[in-house]
């Protein structure tokens, strides 16, 4: 079997930034597809494929490790970032061709399954309705009890946790990125705090004591700021905080300092940025973003994590095939505490996949289907492209 050609999609999904798949052909015409990397990067990703792609171009696709780590060697002096994100592109879409050549799902090709389900989180609850909701049928964000809502619509539909931003509804609903960022030096001011655990008070107050209610706090806040938030909001026994940052020492003084479980890690790339992390234990929960990294990569950070008596979450915004390249890793290792999960997309999610994961009480079935269980459904991503 010969990679012949690989080829890139990009999908509207409402918003500024399309959903990036990947398409790897072979010769013995096996098709493997990878969802990748971050959307805003929609003109240098797909450009980086292609540019890594050539030198694969009549290779076997089977040897994925080996393919990886070629890629990786030949990048020696622009490995992270972007390059990264592109790498796994094209490694998750060569798992998917090999599972396919096997007949077996990747799971099954690493020593999984370890579980048949996986529980999952409602994520960006309220998040996308701030600017989207007329575009996703639901009802604007005017006041407090219209985030509570949301809330209650979650737990109406099974799940057992959700996620949420600081979000201020009104006239103008807006969110913490675009109210405080920037100027505001990433300052967690009185009045934000006082918001912050207004919104999350009333959602707590909707949805009783029983339900997990998580705050992804992003890069927003600086160490005194996040600590603010975090001891504000210990009446609310959340499931955790999530911050992106970059600095193990200050993500460490912020456990430290007050009582809310700690979640980071989507923002690093690789076992190389996660090791500074774990020897600090300098979070409680760890994040790993399976198509930003790859699937080998991500498998590894979640078998170093164990090493550390850690656990992991996935970091699953995007489209259905993410979730089951996703479902693939928790399948594969044996410590993750929890996945998450896009419900508010654009309407046509469903229209651009082969398979739609089976949810059932907040839990996702684990996919049987050989490679991902899950593919591109072409016709429909040409029929949704991005046109910027």
């Amino acid at each position: 079997m010969k990679i012949t050609a690989i080829e890139n999609f990009l999908v509207d999904k409402g918003g500024p930034a399309p959903w990036l798949f990947c398409a790897i052909r072979t010769d013995s015409g096996i098709t493997g597809y990878s969802e990748y990397g971050q959307g805003s990067l929609y003109k240098g990703l797909p450009g980086l494929i292609e540019d890594l792609g050539r030198s694969l171009i009549g290779q076997d696709p089977r040897p994925v490790d080996k393919i990886f780590m070629d890629m990786y060697r030949n990048r020696r002096a622009e490995t992270g970032g972007a390059t990264a994100m592109a790498m796994a592109g094209i490694e998750l879409a060569l798992w998917d061709i090999k599972g396919k050549d096997l007949g077996v799902p990747v799971y099954r090709m690493v020593g999984g399954p370890f579980r048949e389900k996986q529980r999952v989180y409602w994520s960006h609850l309220a998040t996308y309705r701030v600017r989207r909701a007329e575009q996703l049928g639901k009802p604007p964000l005017r006041t407090m009890e219209d985030i509570a809502d949301c809330a209650r619509e979650a737990v109406d539909a099974g799940y057992t946790a959700f996620k949420t931003n600081i979000i201020f509804p009104g006239e103008n609903p807006s969110m913490i990125n675009n109210m405080f960022a920037g100027a505001n030096d990433q300052n967690a001011p009185t009045q934000l705090v006082r918001h912050a655990v207004e919104q999350i008070g009333a959602m707590r107050q909707a949805v009783g004591p029983d339900i997990d209610i998580l705050l992804d706090i992003n890069y927003n806040f600086k160490t005194e700021g996040a600590i603010a938030i975090g001891r504000a909001l210990e009446e609310f026994d959340l499931f955790w905080l999530e911050i992106d940052n970059q600095d193990p020492d200050a993500l460490l003084q912020l456990k430290m300092a007050q009582r809310t479980p700690i979640c980071t890690g989507e923002q690093l790339l690789g076992l190389r940025q996660y090791q500074p992390y774990f020897r600090k234990h300098a979070m409680d929960t760890v994040k790993v973003d399976v198509q930003w990294q790859g699937f080998s990569q991500a498998k590894k950070v979640a078998e170093l994590a164990e090493v550390y008596e850690l656990n992991i979450a996935p970091h699953n915004y995007n489209s259905h095939l993410s979730s089951f390249q996703s479902l693939n890793l928790t399948a594969s290792v044996s410590n993750v505490r929890i996945m998450e999960s896009d419900v508010d997309s654009a309407p046509w999610r469903d229209e651009i996949t082969t398979a739609v994961p089976e949810i059932k009480d907040g839990y996702m079935t684990i996919p049987t289907g050989p490679g991902w269980g899950c593919d591109l459904d072409e016709v429909a991503a040409k029929k949704y492209a991005f046109e910027g």
